[in-house]
């Protein structure tokens, strides 16, 4: 009888060990699984601080190109429009389409400076240039950021076990922030 006893025990024991084992698994995906989207909540963050610089330099450029190519109004009013759409828009997928369409319409501004040598030539437009060209490098730099942390987080809810874990507490797939159009895909060329 004493036997017995001592089996069921140690079956028991066995039980909760396994059980134990199995709760620190779950606690270790799941925590594993929120600092992923933590990250990649961040590194929106980071995509949007620099998006939103961009932004502001945007009426600083138009307004010095307006002081020397006045007559070119229907340029600088799609980059205005442009730039509307791209600070309204919401989710990477609508953002990276409204940033392209700024990106093209920035191109169309800086081809009309083209036929401006004086304002070619104006600090003020030199700085300003300068520091969107800097602010599109930290942009990339911010959008591959994002996509990696993104590749990392999407793989982990789509592999064995923890996609169990990740579909019982709800961790969605996080979109990429992509190009879809291969028009879209060149960087503005600033050159003067």
């Amino acid at each position: 009888m004493l036997a017995g006893l001592a089996g069921g025990t140690v079956a028991l024991l066995a039980f909760v060990g396994v059980i134990v084992v199995i709760v620190f698994y779950v606690i270790a995906v799941y925590n594993g699984l929120v600092a992923g989207r933590v990250e990649i909540d961040n590194a929106w963050a980071q995509i949007d601080v620099q998006l939103k610089r961009r932004h502001d330099l945007i009426p600083n450029l138009v307004e010095t190109v307006k002081g020397y190519a006045g007559h070119e109004k229907e340029t600088l009013e799609k980059v205005i429009a442009a730039r509307n759409m791209a600070m309204n828009a919401q989710g990477p997928a609508a953002q990276a389409q409204a940033e392209n369409m700024l990106s093209g319409t920035l191109k169309s501004l800086f081809a009309v400076a083209e036929a401006y040598p004086n304002l070619k030539a104006n600090e003020n437009f030199m700085a300003l240039q300068e520091e969107l060209t800097s602010t599109e490098n930290k942009i990339t730099f911010a959008r591959q950021f994002y996509n990696d942390r993104a590749m990392v987080y999407n793989t982990k809810i789509q592999q064995f076990p923890p996609n169990i874990i990740a579909g019982m507490f709800g961790f969605t797939k996080r979109d990429f922030f992509e190009v879809k159009d291969e028009a879209e895909r060149a960087v503005p060329q600033v050159k003067f």
